[in-house]
């Protein structure tokens, strides 16, 4: 399945990360066998070592080369030269070559050879074997595309760069019957540089962006040994991720004429966060920014295209494997006071007849369910694709709706559990109990600007109003609400008048 093909590819590239920095010991020599040991989930053809030079209090090696593939690409990295040197203290310094390649070769051909630079890293272990605090911090620790290469032919001519400014942070190793690896880490500014143009023709390409006052946090558990051709019982024998970024804010300018379509504009975000846990059990996702704005001038309008957003967010929490109990799980999206610029509002409403206040979709849903299969493993979600009824739904909660656009707003409520022992009442749907509410605030009116400009039918306008009589009553001026019950015995109730 290509989700478990995606994972492959990730736990590889964590495995390497890990590999490279959770050992450190009281002397050089033993950090370096420690490195050698984690080293050994490569096999015998993923890892080879120029030469190791062991001294007096250092151990000095040169030509650490790394090697993954997978059915999607092949991934090299030459580290070059990496020197232990005990410091006196119990702790050790670990240095590594200023910049060293990382090449990569796709499944369908081409080459694409990247450089990593570090300047002024520092890097220093203390503890000891089984708890170990590595101190790090750099002046620029840089990725940049060297060459891009396709049937024996550039790709792109110019600079593609992203690189770290002003590093500073810990993370922490400790191994007992798991390897748990905990970071922090901060960051004066993320740089992102793409300009080039293309090889042999009149195509440009220039995207220039910074996140300011960047913080990484992590906390991880990786098994000891994890077998890269099976990731997914990776999770099975006790993997977990909790972690996230944020940012105070990120500026971005992009300019570029390809095929002659061109566009120029800027984006710009006020702080932002990304969080997100997973293990065996469960997966949560939280994404959330402020203060969009959005500018574009491309050749495909004839006018600015201006667009800005006061909130942005989405949220995802769900379970991964079958339980006993009922699991939690969430839904959040919120667009908040989403504008437009006039040029855009003209082409659907020149007259100006609807209000152009701003637009908000707001839902959050919570509520509990069973899974009846395991999704970490291969076998179970396949079945579960062929399963008439992959899980059971127990509880919903709509703890808030908002949806806010021309003139026109609807919020509403609702709190349900379902008896998935009674699939005969509501015809194959568990009997739900609870209640649910929702008001309506100046739709008539927005159906009358909706006819005037001749965007809907009249009949279908008064469809609209009869659907509207027969299911909400009436609460003030142009004020709607309806109250949607099922009791105990299992009644559909819609504002005290019983339907079933």
């Amino acid at each position: 399945m290509t989700h478990f093909k995606t994972l492959r590819t990730t736990v590889c590239l964590a495995a390497l990360v890990s590999a490279s920095s959770a050992t450190a010991d009281v002397t050089a020599e033993q950090v370096w066998e420690n490195w050698k040991e984690n080293l050994a989930i490569y096999g015998e053809d993923g890892v080879s070592i120029g030469s190791e030079d062991i001294g007096d209090g250092t151990v000095t090696v040169s030509d650490l080369m790394l090697k993954m593939e997978d059915e999607f690409s092949s991934v090299e990295a030459n580290l070059g030269t990496i020197t232990f040197t005990e410091q006196g203290d119990g702790s050790v310094a670990v240095t590594m070559s200023d910049s060293y390649p990382i090449t990569i070769v796709p499944e369908d051909g081409g080459l694409i050879r990247l450089n990593v630079s570090q300047s002024g890293m520092e890097m220093i272990v203390s503890g000891d074997e089984a708890d170990m605090t590595y101190d790090v911090s750099a002046d620029r620790y840089a990725f940049e595309v060297v060459e891009m290469v396709e049937d024996g032919e550039a790709l792109i001519d110019g600079e593609i760069m992203f690189a770290a400014n002003d590093l500073n942070g810990t993370y922490n190793v400790k191994t007992g019957e798991l390897r748990n690896l905990d970071y922090d880490l901060s960051m004066g500014s993320l740089d992102l540089l793409m300009d080039f143009t293309e090889p042999g023709g009149d195509g440009v390409v220039v995207v220039s962006g910074k996140l300011d006052a960047v913080t990484l946090e992590s906390e991880m558990a990786i098994p000891l040994e994890i077998d890269p051709e099976n990731p997914e019982q990776m999770f099975a024998d006790g993997f977990s991720f909790t972690g996230g970024y944020g940012f105070s804010a990120a500026n971005y300018i992009f300019d570029f004429n390809v095929d002659g379509d061109s566009a120029v504009g800027s984006v710009a975000i006020g702080e932002g966060a990304v969080n997100a846990a997973m293990d065996a059990d469960s997966l949560a996702y939280d994404v959330g920014v402020q203060n969009v704005a959005l500018n574009i001038q491309s050749s495909e309008f004839p006018f600015p295209i201006e667009i800005g957003l006061a909130e942005y967010g989405i949220g995802l929490a769900m379970p991964l494997s079958s339980t006993e109990e009922p699991a939690d799980f969430g839904l959040n999206i919120n667009f908040s006071e989403l504008t437009i610029n006039d040029q855009i509002w003209a082409l659907a409403d020149p007259g100006e007849v609807l209000p152009r206040d701003p637009a908000t979709v707001r839902i959050d849903l919570t509520g509990q369910a069973k899974l009846f299969f395991d999704l970490m493993d291969p076998e179970q979600a396949e079945a579960m694709e062929q399963a008439e009824v992959p899980g059971e739904l127990n509880a919903l909660t709509l703890n808030d709706l908002l949806v806010s656009a021309g003139g026109a707003m609807i919020t509403g409520t609702g709190d349900f559990t379902f008896d998935n022992t009674d699939l005969e009442t509501f015809d194959g749907m568990p009997r739900p109990l609870g209640e649910a509410s929702i008001q309506i605030t100046g739709a008539n009116a927005l159906i009358d600007k909706l006819v005037s400009m001749g965007l809907l039918p009249q009949d279908q306008a008064s469809m609209g109003r009869m659907f509207m009589g027969m299911f909400a009553r009436s609460t003030g001026d142009d004020q709607l609400e309806t109250t949607v019950e099922v009791n105990e015995e299992g009644h559909l109730i819609v504002n005290g008048q019983r339907m079933q």
